[in-house]
């Protein structure tokens, strides 16, 4: 596939994460897994199209986020929500020790651990930034995709 036939994607991404995608010179490709669209830059999933209530909108894998590295768009949980994460749990308010305050309900988000920054989950934000971090108890984030799903597994 053509970068021209994706330039629309990349920059909705783009202005998405606040980050410029590169990807004219890479070998891409369209595909669908899971019922989801996928684009994949040099044989890895790197971005997927997710259904949210505006619409579908294009979003970074869990390996787009380690190959882009956004700065906003996060939630970070401390170590005890990971286990729940990689189960493919929703992201509980009670686990989320920071976020960016611009994040509001209804978003795409990534979650990270605290300690090391490192991408554990992609979902979406259930209420906004800030109230995520004052909740004691229920759902934050529904969790789309986490480390350890099939789609994460796809370049294994």
């Amino acid at each position: 596939m053509r970068f021209k036939q994706i330039r629309e994607i990349a920059v909705e991404l783009s202005a998405r994460i606040a980050v410029d995608i590169d990807i004219k010179s890479s070998f891409l490709e369209k595909a669908n897994f899971d019922n989801r669209d996928l684009i994949l830059v040099d044989k890895t999933a790197l971005a997927m199209q997710v259904e949210t209530d505006e619409g579908k909108k294009w979003f970074p894998t869990l390996r787009g986020i380690l190959a882009w590295q956004p700065d906003g768009r996060w939630a970070a949980v401390d170590h005890g929500a990971i286990p729940f994460l990689m189960n493919g749990a929703d992201c509980m308010g009670a686990g989320v020790q920071m976020a960016d305050p611009a994040v509001t309900a209804g978003d795409l988000v990534w979650v990270r651990d605290e300690e090391h920054g490192k991408p554990l989950a992609l979902g979406i934000a259930m209420v906004d930034g800030e109230e995520m971090v004052a909740m004691s108890k229920g759902k934050a984030i529904n969790t789309l995709h986490w480390v350890g799903d099939d789609l994460w597994n796809l370049e294994s």
